[in-house]
């Protein structure tokens, strides 16, 4: 595992605004689903088929509240991809929300020491990438640092205690696999990233925008 530092101002991942074909009810699922206070819903037509080359993560403390969380989506008319089940590495499961944003969520407990508690210890956004030592140097260059990094396979961003949502980057079919879906995809990733730097696109097509800029409603 390697660690990357940058003493440079930059970028931060402030915000992340869903492009949704209908935010009234893209809000009112997300309500239901418990995670509406760490996104934001923006009104678009933009073309997209197949995987939109990202996830959005819960990290929750035990499996009674990884199936609390999927139920809620479920009962809100999200779409199972995943259903709840140990792994190696805990207890998750993932589902694909009405308006196409696949959501993962996980623990690394096994078992359960108590009841669900309906708390999200952590959200990270995990952007697939087709080469993670390029776009983690990309992101390094924009005042960036890395808590963790795998290889080629997966690195991770340092955030503050005041960020709703964590970065990280994981190669596109790997990332696809993990979550059950073809890595195949094509048009808008129908998600923007909103940060105090200038707007930029990433190598692989992942906007960001100043915070403050286009309203998230």
């Amino acid at each position: 595992m390697a660690t990357t530092a940058s003493t440079s101002p930059g970028t931060s991942l402030a915000s992340v605004t869903l492009e949704v074909a209908d935010p009234e009810t893209a809000r009112r699922f997300y309500s239901a689903f418990g995670v509406d206070t760490y996104i934001r819903l923006r009104a678009s037509e933009a073309h997209t088929t197949g995987f939109r080359g990202f996830t959005l993560a819960l990290t929750v403390s035990r499996p009674a509240t990884v199936d609390g969380f999927l139920g809620a989506a479920l009962d809100a008319g999200a779409t199972a991809l995943k259903p709840a089940a140990k792994s190696l590495w805990g207890y998750g499961g993932v589902v694909r929300a009405p308006d196409g944003t696949i959501w993962k969520v996980a623990t690394s407990a096994k078992k359960d020491t108590g009841p669900a508690t309906g708390e999200i210890d952590e959200v990270v956004l995990l952007l697939g990438v087709e080469d993670v030592k390029a776009a983690r140097q990309f992101y390094v260059g924009r005042g960036m640092t890395v808590a963790r990094s795998f290889g080629g396979k997966y690195a991770e961003f340092a955030s503050g205690s005041s960020d709703p949502v964590k970065l990280a980057l994981y190669k596109r079919g790997g990332l696809a696999k993990d979550l059950g879906v073809p890595a195949d995809g094509t048009g808008s990733h129908r998600v923007v990233l909103g940060s105090t730097a200038v707007p930029f696109t990433d190598p692989d097509g992942f906007a960001w925008e100043p915070e403050g800029g286009p309203d998230g409603v």
